[in-house]
């Protein structure tokens, strides 16, 4: 079930999550409200997956993904929550966040520590730069659909 939605469109506002990605792992995520959580197909296979990222209507991004509970923190609900691999200078909290997941790289799993946790998204990063480069992905880098209209605000669509 991974696969059979993928390549998956999807835009929303970015809000505070629980402050863990950069604080204890310095992976910082974007996270979508519960709303745009709640709008993903109800049987998309949780786990991490890879594709690109557009803040508002700057540049076009690598990125990974994670949806699903994060068994290590044990969440009750669940987020889909977006590391963007690019070094923003500020937060972006408020601004539309527009992402195309174009693959599955692994399903969600529970980790020792946190240091093992770590360890996994830099594998996760490096694997979601491979694909990337791969002419298959790399065509929706320039998908329409990162091209905001000007002044337009869009809600989930």
């Amino acid at each position: 079930a991974a696969m059979r939605h993928l390549p998956y469109f999807c835009r929303g506002e970015v809000v505070k999550g629980f402050g863990r990605g950069s604080r204890e792992l310095g992976i910082p995520t974007a996270n979508f409200s519960e709303q745009v959580v709640e709008s993903f197909p109800s049987d998309i296979s949780t786990g991490i997956y890879y594709g690109w990222a557009c803040v508002g209507n700057g540049d076009v991004h690598k990125m990974v993904l994670s949806i699903g509970w994060n068994p290590f923190y044990k969440n009750i609900k669940k987020s889909v929550e977006t590391h963007i691999i690019h070094t923003f200078k500020e937060d972006f909290y408020g601004q539309i966040l527009s992402i195309v997941i174009t693959g599955y790289i692994r399903p969600e799993k529970n980790f020792d520590s946190v240091e093992e946790l770590i360890s996994a998204v830099q594998e996760d990063i490096e694997e979601a730069k491979r694909q990337l480069d791969l002419p298959e992905h790399l065509k929706l880098k320039e998908d329409n659909f990162f091209h905001l209209p000007e002044g337009k605000i869009v809600n989930n669509h």
